[in-house]
């Protein structure tokens, strides 16, 4: 593998050149760890094989690569495939809620989310009573974001599509921005050859500006006194280290440490005339001859409650009350809403949207879910995704099969061997047990459900989505 002659000359003005032959060294040739992030929220289910990546408790490197896609495990939620760089952000969010009191993180935005690998880790620690929404510009990816945040299960989400502009009426509304903005991908160079082809200076460049850009428009949106976690899987100053000055200079920010242990191995930020008031605490480099991981640069910046421009949005209720699904006004449909909110275990409210389809908004998402509709924000789902009224039946949702809130008992169950797990996952026809009742069952495997089938007595129609099916085995 060979790297781009200005990329080696960028590297050679940061790091000392004692570190750089192993740095270069680990990029191209360099062992690339395999790791995941399990779900705590879906017991049952553990990892013994592996190590902990030891600044992520969920956090597990395996010692093979296993064929992920043939593990129903994956399908349920139970673990997230997450390199181990990347799971640092729990630790930055656990910071965080350790130093503030409690309640006062309610809601979170993770601007630039897809896949989903740091909005799955921000909801394995942020408080049940907070409100995550999981933004993404690319309407691919954000369908990608959707299909991962429904397996992780969490019922406190909303997903949007949309330009950091867009969230400009949302002044002040968010005490946490999480900001993986879309960088130059230096961190990823020996895990995808196509980011080493793609990469030139004005990329570079182009990048940096790009960032810019996000940080000016988002950053009215973060309220006094709430928490920036700024993060690129890059390598060069510009789109680090100098746009950490551009947030400390230009918007106000200040840029708090990070606590790390030593035997992380983690790299302090690059400190020098291009940087003056970035020290090596103000943040941390995860780099292929240091830590265990692949690149990753992330800072913590707090807003000054004296930063300009920053005074909450006004939202009227009586505005709201406008852009609120409201459920049918006849007693027979809203009846068979109340039914469907007897399918999960957390205190919310059922709404329906125009083609129908009904989803349970819990209390702790019910504002910031109101405030996205009345600012015009394309939310791709909110909440838990119940289902909708086919003729006489209420057919569930997949999503609700895989939500933490469902009420386990609401549907008859039934569970699966590994090799009729893998044929619902394909969409095959399955056969389930003699006894098994007619109606929606929920199909489970090792205790965690999978997704539903209508069981008519001679074979079964499968409500796995079409989009989500394994196409290979």
């Amino acid at each position: 593998m060979s790297l781009p002659t200005a990329f080696i000359d960028e590297m050679k003005q940061v790091l000392p050149s004692d570190e750089l032959d192993d740095f270069l060294h680990q990029l191209t040739e360099g062992e690339q760890p395999v790791s995941i992030r399990l779900n705590a929220a879906k017991s049952g289910f553990s990892m013994s094989d592996g190590v902990a990546v030891p600044w992520c408790a969920t956090g597990r490197y395996l010692t093979t690569r296993p064929q992920f896609t043939l593990d129903p495990m994956l399908h349920a939620g139970a673990y997230y495939v997450q390199e181990a760089s990347s799971q640092f952000v729990a630790h930055v969010i656990g910071h965080i809620l350790e130093n503030e009191p409690d309640g006062s993180i309610r809601t979170c935005l993770d601007l630039c989310a897809a896949p989903g690998g740091k909005s799955t880790a921000a909801l394995s620690v942020l408080p049940d009573g907070c409100a995550l929404v999981s933004n993404e510009i690319d309407r691919k990816r954000a369908h990608i974001l959707t299909e991962n945040i429904q397996k992780w299960g969490a019922p406190n989400v909303c997903v949007t599509c949309n330009a950091p502009a867009d969230f400009r009426p949302l002044r002040g509304e968010f005490d946490l921005i999480v900001a993986d903005v879309p960088c130059s991908g230096e961190g990823m160079f020996r895990k995808d050859a196509g980011a080493i082809a793609e990469w030139n200076p004005s990329k570079v460049r182009e990048c940096a500006a790009l960032q810019r850009q996000i940080l000016n428009d988002i950053w009215p949106c973060l309220r006094d006194g709430g928490y920036m976690i700024y993060s690129t899987c890059t390598f060069n100053i510009h789109e680090d280290e100098e746009n950490l000055q551009f947030i400390h200079d230009e918007l106000g920010g200040e840029i708090l440490p990070i606590p790390v242990s030593a035997d992380w191995h983690i790299h302090p930020a690059l400190t020098g005339s291009f940087a003056p008031d970035v020290r090596p605490e103000s943040a941390c480099r995860f780099m292929p001859h240091y830590t265990l991981g692949e690149g990753l640069f992330m800072a913590l910046i707090r807003k000054s409650t004296s930063a300009a421009n920053s005074s909450k949005s006004t939202l009227s209720d009586k505005k709201r009350d406008k852009q609120r699904p409201n459920a049918a006004s006849d007693k027979k449909m809203a009846a068979t809403l109340a039914d469907m909110a007897d399918w999960v275990n957390v205190a919310g409210r059922v709404v329906q949207d125009a083609a129908g389809v009904a989803s349970f908004i819990p209390y702790a998402l019910a504002d910031i879910h109101q405030k996205l509709l009345h600012a015009g924000l394309f939310l791709r789902s909110a909440g838990v995704e119940l289902g909708t009224q086919k003729c006489k039946d209420l057919q569930p949702a997949h999503a609700l099969a895989l939500s933490t809130a469902l009420h386990r008992g609401a549907f008859p169950e039934a569970e699966l061997d590994l090799e009729t797990a893998l044929n619902y996952l394909r969409r095959e026809a399955i056969v389930l047990p003699a006894d098994t009742p007619r109606g929606y069952i929920l199909l489970t495997f090792n205790g965690l459900p999978l997704g539903f089938v209508k069981n008519i007595g001679n074979r079964c129609n499968s409500l796995y989505p079409t989009e989500w099916r394994i196409r290979n085995l």
